[in-house]
């Protein structure tokens, strides 16, 4: 992979991490804690409250998941293992890098 195809992925990489930040950013009030005031709730708007709460958390377990594989990736970078499969060493296609810019295995080996 040349430099210029390693700056163009390494921008998308960054991109990509700018916008999980701002999407972890919003999504901090849906995360805190429920209050329990009946008097102002009913019980079926505090179990939609503790349902949307625990999606919340889920949708940033999934982001902080694709932070460190993104941030893994850009290690990959600075040690010239990226876009190279982990398991046998042949390029990744630039496609399949262009859909998931943290693939570490190319479709064969991926595919099993």
């Amino acid at each position: 992979m040349n430099t210029a195809e390693l700056e163009h992925f390494q921008h998308l990489i960054h991109q990509r991490l700018s916008e999980l930040e701002a999407q972890s950013a919003a999504g901090q009030d849906a995360q805190s804690v429920v209050e329990l005031d009946q008097q102002a709730v009913g019980r079926l708007s505090r179990m939609d409250a503790l349902q949307n709460q625990a999606m919340a958390k889920a949708q940033q377990t999934r982001r902080d998941t694709e932070v460190h594989r993104l941030r893994t990736a850009l290690t990959r970078m600075d040690e010239d293992e990226f876009g190279y499969c982990e398991d046998c060493g042949e390029p990744i296609a630039h496609g399949r890098l262009e859909l998931d810019l943290a693939a570490t295995k190319c479709v064969s080996c991926a595919s099993g």
